[in-house]
């Protein structure tokens, strides 16, 4: 589990710079996030699954496709709701104590 939450992480650092380099590049930027949009929403669904995965897709498609809004780090975003902010409280074991009859 550790290990997928930090390649998850890796993986949502890296797109959230590809998203960001389109950004600055003039001219041609806002075209390649034409083709750069729909990509990010599938890896984003395909990195969480379930009804998460589908909203935070939507999410970073209209980030990406709309300008200026670049610098959101959706992904790294998505990543600290799923495993920071949205952890849920492990349950306090407890003890029974069993008595043997010989």
């Amino acid at each position: 589990m550790t290990h997928t939450k930090y390649k998850l992480l890796g993986r949502g650092l890296l797109y959230d710079a590809i998203g960001m380099v389109t950004m600055g590049i003039p001219v041609i930027g806002p075209f390649l996030d034409l083709i750069w949009a729909p990509f990010a929403a599938r890896e984003m669904q395909k990195m969480y699954k379930g009804e998460k995965g589908k909203i935070a897709s939507i999410l970073v498609f209209i980030e990406e496709i709309l300008p200026v809004s670049d610098i959101i780090p959706t992904f790294t975003l998505m990543w600290l709701y799923t495993f920071v902010w949205n952890r849920k409280e492990q349950p306090v074991p407890q003890t029974i104590e069993v008595e043997v009859n010989d």
